[in-house]
């Protein structure tokens, strides 16, 4: 279980709150989708729980341990998976090597090509191939999405996993998330796709850096895209 107990983050240069008090609960094997308006906050929370953002506020527990103490590589070695919206591409670095570094113990090729697999890429065409500017968008974020599973994380955030790839892609994306058998553990997905919400047992609107609702998706849906979809408690927003 991936917990946040009153997770508050401030931009010290401007002493301005871009969080405020996030309490939020996702149980081993719950798929929840964080969405909002742009500028609410979403991808700050995923870079607080992550570790990327320091300075924050409050407690982050991953299956009974505190990691909020911890650095970026102390919360991956705790067992916290995390994606970027933009994925970092990596000179010099093979997708075999990349996927090795990732699991953190040296996995057999069959492994390797069962991970590619899951996310739609023949594994001879890729092993052997730069983690650069040889891959496309939708290649590369498949990839990002490989070395997750390849930690076996307890839990997993994901920015934004549809940014910049080709329809295609997104049906492999849907396919990837909505099959549970592939993520074991808390799974958390920073979104605005309709697509991605159907897939969620879970759906959390962060607005203003606050968490102003969450319920079950057959609550969420209608609210955010019935008759007063696109509207918000609070006008303007933190990210």
């Amino acid at each position: 279980m991936l917990e946040l107990k009153n997770v508050s983050w401030k931009l010290e240069e401007e002493d301005k709150w871009i969080l405020r008090d996030i309490n939020l609960k996702v149980q081993k094997g719950e798929r929840l989708v964080l969405t909002g308006p742009n500028g609410g906050g979403k991808t700050t929370l995923a870079r607080v729980i992550a570790g990327l953002r320091e300075g924050a506020e409050g407690e982050i527990w991953l299956d009974g341990q505190r990691i909020d103490g911890l650095d970026i590589t102390g919360r991956a070695r705790a067992g916290l998976g995390y994606a970027f919206q933009q994925p970092v591409r990596f000179k010099g670095v093979t997708v075999e090597e990349l996927m090795q570094m990732a699991a953190g113990e040296q996995c057999s090729r069959e492994e390797l090509c069962h991970l590619l697999s899951q996310v739609g890429l023949c594994a001879r065409d890729y092993l052997g191939r730069e983690v650069g500017n040889g891959l496309s968008g939708g290649e590369i974020k498949r990839v990002e999405i490989a070395t997750v599973l390849a930690r076996k994380p307890r839990a997993a955030v994901f920015d934004e996993p549809e940014a910049g790839i080709d329809l295609w892609s997104f049906d492999k994306l849907i396919q990837v998330f909505g099959d549970r058998d592939r993520w074991p553990g808390a799974l958390v997905l920073i979104s605005h796709q309709r697509r991605l919400m159907e897939v969620a047992d879970t759906i959390g609107v962060v607005c203003q850096g606050r968490l102003v609702d969450i319920g079950p998706r057959e609550q969420m849906l209608p609210r955010l895209f019935g008759e007063k979809s696109g509207q918000c408690p609070w006008d303007g927003g933190n990210d």
